[in-house]
C-alpha cells in the first residue's frame, strides 16, 4: 500500500533485486523508511538484528524483505519453511502475512499464516503444498508441532515481533519452546516498538552479537532521523543503554498532536459521540469488551454507523470487522486494546481514548494508529474533573498534550476533533446479518405458506 511521506534511499540502493524493487513500487513504495535502510543490509548480511523504531514506521517491511531475499534461492519441503515470523496476535500475523505476499510472490516465494481462530486442518493442508515464509502466532504454531504437520529443522531465519506484547501476553515460554527448536545456525531478528527488561533474556539466550538500530522521530528529532546503532551485549545492555533501566517508550512522530479533553461526567457520552459523528475514520479505545460493546451500541443508536473489535469475538467477526473499517462502510471502530498493536488501516485521522490508557506504553501503542507512514493525525483522552491519572500517562510518555476544558457543541471541541451532533436516526450495525423479511402480504414468503387455521391444527391432531 502506498506510504505517505517517505524519506530516504530507493530499495535498489539498498541491495533487494529488481523483482522486489518493482513490486514495491507498484504497491505505490518507492523509497524506504529510517529503520528500513537501517535494518535490511545487516539482515541480508546474515546478522542477528534488534530493532526499535516508532509503531508504523515500517518494521514488517523491514525484516520481511531481506527475509525473502535471503530465500530466493533454494526450495521449501512440504512442512519445512526456510523461514519463520512470531507475532503475538492473529490480527499483526495476518496483516504481515499480507503485506509480505506481493513481494514474495515477485520472487516466487510463498507465504502463510498459521493463527487461531482458523481450522487448523486447512493450515496443515497449505503446509504440506510448502511454504517458504511462515508467519504464526506461538499457540497456533505449538499445535501444528504437535500434530506433525511442521517442522522447523529448516529455518534459517526468524523474526520475532513485538517480543515485549509476547511477553505482557504470557507467551514468552512457548516463544522459547519455538526457538530451541530451531537449527543452531539460524539467524534472530526482534523487531518492536518497545525493547524493555521483557526481552532481556530473550536477547541474552538467542542473539548471537546482535546489532541494535534504534530509529526515532519524536519532537526535535527531524522525519527520517539515522539510526542510532549500538551492539547489543550478552546481559541485554543494549536494549537498554539509553533508558536507564526505565521502560523504553516508542517514538512518537511530530506530525500527530495530542489532546487532553477535560469533561463534565454528565457530558463524556455526548462528547464522545459527537467526535464519533465526525467526517474520516475514526478509532475510539475502551477499556473492556463490554464497554467496547456498549459505546458501540449507543452511537449506532445515535445515528454513528459503528463496529466493534474485541478478544470476545470469532475470527470471521473480527475479519468482517476490519473489512467494514477499511472499505468505509463503518467509519467508527470501538476496540479495546486488541488493536493497540498490529492493525493497520490507512488513513485513521483521529485516535480517541474514549476510556484512558492504563499507562504510557498502552498509550503510545493505541496512538500509534493514526500518523503513520509520514501522515498526520490527532489523538484526544477525554477525561472527567477526576481524570489526573491521564495527564500523568501522557507525561510519562513523553507525549506534550494540549489541555481543553470542551461541552457537547463547543466551538474548541468541533476545532480540535472535527466533531458535529449526530443525526439521531438509529443506523445499523455494519457487520450484522440481514434479517429475514416480516410476514405481510407483500412478502412472497409469507403468501407461500399455508394458514394454520384452527381447523387445520384439529385435523393434525386427529391424525
Amino acid at each position: 500500500m502506498p506510504e505517505a511521506g517517505r524519506k530516504g534511499p530507493g530499495f535498489a540502493a539498498l541491495g533487494l533485486p529488481v523483482e522486489l524493487v518493482q513490486a514495491l513500487r507498484r504497491a505505490g513504495v518507492e523509497t524506504a523508511f529510517p529503520i528500513q535502510t537501517a535494518t535490511i543490509p545487516d539482515v541480508v548480511a546474515g546478522r542477528d538484528v534488534l530493532g526499535r523504531a516508532a509503531t508504523g514506521s515500517g518494521k514488517t517491511l523491514a525484516f520481511g524483505l531481506p527475509m525473502l531475499m535471503r530465500l530466493r534461492r533454494g526450495a521449501s519441503a512440504p512442512r519445512r519453511p526456510r523461514a519463520l515470523v512470531l507475532a503475538p496476535t492473529r490480527e499483526l500475523a495476518l496483516q504481515i502475512e499480507a503485506t509480505l505476499d506481493d513481494p514474495a510472490v515477485a520472487l516466487g516465494l510463498r507465504v502463510a499464516a498459521a493463527v487461531g481462530g482458523i481450522p487448523i486442518k486447512r493450515q496443515a493442508d497449505r503446509l504440506g503444498r510448502g511454504v517458504d515464509l511462515l508467519v504464526a502466532t506461538p499457540g497456533r504454531l505449538t499445535d501444528l508441532i504437535g500434530q506433525g504437520a511442521l517442522a522447523l529443522d529448516a529455518v534459517a531465519t526468524v523474526a520475532i515481533d513485538e517480543a515485549d506484547h509476547m511477553a505482557q501476553l504470557g507467551f514468552i515460554d512457548q516463544v522459547r519452546a519455538v526457538l530451541d527448536l530451531l537449527p543452531a545456525d539460524c539467524r534472530h531478528l526482534l523487531f518492536s516498538a518497545t525493547l524493555d527488561e521483557a526481552v532481556d533474556a530473550l536477547v541474552r539466550d538467542y542473539l548471537d552479537d546482535p546489532v541494535r538500530h534504534d530509529v526515532g522521530t519524536g519532537p526535535g528529532e527531524p522525519a527520517g532521523a539515522e539510526a542510532a546503532v549500538t551492539p547489543a551485549t550478552a546481559e541485554g545492555d543494549g536494549a537498554q543503554a539509553d533508558t536507564g533501566g526505565r521502560t523504553p517508550a516508542p517514538a512518537h512522530p511530530e506530525s500527530v498532536a495530542h489532546h487532553l479533553l477535560r469533561v463534565r461526567a454528565a457530558d463524556k457520552r455526548a462528547v464522545i459521540t459527537e467526535i464519533a459523528a465526525r467526517p474520516g475514520r475514526t478509532l475510539l479505545f475502551a477499556r473492556t469488551q463490554y464497554g467496547a460493546d456498549k459505546l458501540a451500541r449507543r452511537l449506532r443508536e445515535s445515528g454513528v454507523a459503528a463496529v466493534v473489535l474485541h478478544g470476545g469475538l470469532t475470527q470471521n467477526q473480527r475479519i468482517r470487522t476490519l473489512a467494514a473499517f477499511s472499505d468505509g462502510s463503518a467509519p467508527v471502530l470501538v476496540a479495546t486494546d486488541v488493536a493497540a498493536r498490529g492493525i493497520h488501516v490507512d488513513d485513521i485521522t483521529l485516535v480517541v481514548h474514549a476510556d484512558p490508557a492504563a499507562d504510557a506504553k498502552d498509550y503510545l501503542h493505541r496512538s500509534g494508529r493514526t500518523g503513520r507512514a509520514g501522515a498526520s493525525g490527532t489523538v484526544v483522552t477525554v477525561v472527567t474533573d477526576a481524570g489526573d491519572d491521564a495527564a500523568a500517562v501522557l507525561r510519562a510518555a513523553g507525549v506534550p498534550a494540549r489541555e481543553s476544558r470542551v461541552r457537547p457543541g463547543d466551538p474548541a471541541l468541533i476545532a480540535i476533533t472535527g466533531a458535529r451532533r449526530p443525526t439521531g436516526r438509529p443506523a445499523a450495525n455494519p457487520i450484522a446479518a440481514p434479517t429475514a423479511a416480516p410476514d405481510t402480504p407483500g412478502n412472497p414468503r409469507a403468501q407461500s405458506r399455508r394458514p394454520h387455521t384452527p381447523a387445520r391444527r384439529s385435523k393434525r391432531r386427529a391424525n
